[in-house]
């Protein structure tokens, strides 16, 4: 497997760091060597945030993400401020329902997830961050979902498991949807 640098990124309090640190022990527990590197303003809940995590079967050499392989953006600020960085041929997963605008390059792919009405039909918006890791898991392979959901009831809490369980089932299926629908 080759490297690959993930950026996530949003406003504080969107579960921006979770799910990369979800994802990094995911990673961690396959037997990958992996990097997590938040970035946060002091104003934690409305301030902007990212998260940079790095999986790969070498060694990580920086944990600093400048040309990510896929970003996620959970805000319209995250996506005007990293799209341009994102590596050509890359992938930018979106939650729509939270960026009003689409992606202005052509040389990578975007990959919409009306992540927010999704968590609510589960049962909780707080839960739109897991949509859209499931997305990630499900397009990049970096690790299954198997080893992203050991990782999940290892070290989340257990009253979330199910929940958060079905929101990655649910991103990760919208991504085979997504696929059929360009190829067709």
């Amino acid at each position: 497997m080759a490297m690959q640098e993930i950026l996530f990124a949003g406003f504080g309090g969107q579960g921006i760091l979770s799910m990369a640190k979800f994802l990094a022990y995911g990673g961690m527990d396959a037997g990958k060597n992996v990097s997590w590197l938040p970035s946060y303003g002091p104003e934690m809940r409305g301030g902007t945030c990212n998260c940079s995590v790095i999986i790969t079967d070498d060694q990580v050499g920086s944990p600093i993400v400048i040309t990510p392989d896929t970003l996620i953006v959970m805000n319209k600020p995250s996506l005007d401020k990293f799209e341009m960085s994102v590596k050509k041929g890359g992938t930018i997963i979106i939650d729509e329902d939270m960026v009003n605008r689409d992606v202005v390059r052509t040389d990578i792919e975007a990959i919409k997830i009306p992540a927010q009405a999704i968590a609510q039909e589960i049962g909780s918006k707080t839960i739109a961050n897991m949509v859209l890791l499931g997305a990630l898991v499900k397009k990049t392979g970096i690790i299954s979902i198997e080893e992203l959901l050991k990782a999940l009831k290892e070290h989340g809490k257990e009253r979330y498991y199910e929940m958060n369980k079905l929101a990655l089932e649910r991103g990760a299926a919208l991504v085979d949807t997504q696929v059929e629908v360009l190829l067709t």
